[in-house]
């Protein structure tokens, strides 16, 4: 989620630049950039986005290749936001005020800041705060389109799934994380075999200049057709099996700075880059053991009866008058009741939230006084805390979603690409000054 946060917040401050109008001084009419089926690019829109990328490179000490090249990756950048956006109008996607709201709080809590903190961030990087909000707005709808568009051009077996594991368990070295650059040269989708060489040649260039130590980010800025070229082609930390098999067969055991490729895919020719490397990061979570005693209000009785009922519950066990066990199999209302209100060992994430935080609360051993959940009313018994290890607990999980992130990677490049091939797009040239 963390990165995810790092991901829409850089993404936006991209696209809310992109929304800044032109100032009253010097106005000038408006020009199209590109036309893109119905809708249209304006060129302050390319301008106040290149402008926007060149002050967050120089705030973060990061070079930058020519202006044509990064006007070339800003047109790309904002031809596939229209046409996404222009596919979410149709499908009707909306995103409310309140959702909004939300998102935006979540990511100032990612970051450790408060509410104002966040805003008080956006504006100093020169940012208009509301249209920030919009860029995030937008955003949003783009990866909802993203995401339901791409979803169901995929499907994971469950053959797939438990080959996976097998691989998994053989392997000595899963648990090693290699924080990976891509770089894509592409070429057309019906290419001649002259074009497949001209773009198998510009991608050894690549390759030379790479390794003759030109900076990676600049290069994939400038030269990658890939989705994450605006971001200097970062894809993140990932083992082997969360790559691209023609990846991780050419990756596995390199060291830190190698450089592989050409490899050819269906998009182009690919070009990784080993950025760094380190052990996997074994990740605990706490589970708790707990039993519960559940009443649900009725007609016959209310909230108040309810609580007071449960009231008379504890003080019976205090008293020593009967054992939480009993009451729960002669009044708890649920599932549980025949095991005398156990619930076994569980994460208290998966429990309603005036359920989980009731357990944060609670030391072991302690009875909790009545509290309403959206089930009823409840008691609730803490036996015990434990930290579990989660990567083993999450391993059929992992492996499904190693498997549909590979897949939803590969389909969605060729998704946005059969998406541009089927629009009607129009670049103008830019004038000379």
């Amino acid at each position: 989620m963390k990165n995810l946060v790092k991901r829409i917040t850089f993404t936006s401050l991209l696209l809310a630049s992109s929304l800044m109008q032109v100032q009253a001084k010097e106005e000038q009419l408006d020009k199209v950039a590109a036309i893109v089926n119905a809708s249209v690019v304006l060129e302050s829109e390319v301008q106040d986005l290149l402008k926007n990328i060149k002050a967050q490179a120089e705030k973060n000490k990061q070079s930058l290749p020519s202006d044509s090249a990064l006007r070339t990756q800003v047109m790309d950048k904002l031809i596939n936001d229209s046409l996404i956006l222009q596919i979410g109008e149709r499908m009707g996607v909306q995103v409310s005020d309140a959702q909004l709201d939300q998102t935006i709080g979540n990511m100032a809590q990612e970051n450790k800041l408060s509410l104002s903190q966040f805003r008080e961030a956006i504006v100093n990087d020169g940012n208009d705060y509301e249209k920030y909000r919009e860029s995030v707005r937008t955003e949003i709808v783009s990866g909802e389109v993203r995401r339901n568009s791409v979803r169901r051009r995929i499907y994971v077996s469950p053959q797939e799934v438990s080959n996976l594991l097998e691989l998994m368990k053989e392997q000595t070295n899963s648990d090693i994380e290699y924080h990976l650059g891509h770089i894509l040269i592409e070429f057309p989708t019906d290419a001649s075999q002259e074009e497949m060489t001209a773009a198998k040649n510009r991608a050894n260039k690549v390759i030379e200049l790479l390794n003759s130590g030109s900076d990676f980010t600049k290069i994939a800025i400038a030269s990658s057709g890939g989705a994450n070229a605006l971001e200097g082609g970062d894809l993140g930390w990932k083992n082997i099996n969360e790559m691209p098999t023609l990846f991780s067969e050419l990756i596995d055991g390199k060291d830190k700075g190698t450089v592989v490729g050409p490899i050819r895919t269906g998009l182009g020719f690919s070009i990784v880059k080993v950025h760094d490397i380190r052990g996997r990061q074994i990740v605990e979570v706490e589970e708790v053991h707990a039993s519960h005693i559940l009443i649900k209000p009725s007609i016959i009785l209310s909230e108040a009866k309810a609580e007071e009922q449960l009231k008379g519950f504890i003080d019976q066990i205090n008293a020593g008058e009967a054992t939480f066990e009993e009451l729960a199999k002669e009044f708890s209302e649920g599932p549980t009741s025949v095991r005398g209100g156990d619930l076994g060992w569980a994460n208290p994430k998966s429990y309603d939230p005036a359920f989980k935080d009731a357990l944060a609360s609670m030391k072991k051993d302690e009875y909790h006084q009545p509290f309403r959940s959206s089930f009823g009313w409840h008691i609730v018994q803490l036996h015990d805390r434990r930290m579990v290890d989660a990567t083993s607990q999450m391993n059929q999980n992992r492996a499904y979603q190693i498997l549909n992130n590979r897949k939803f990677g590969i389909e969605s490049a060729r998704w946005i690409k059969e998406t541009r091939d089927e629009a009607y797009i129009e670049i103008f040239e830019q004038d000379e000054k």
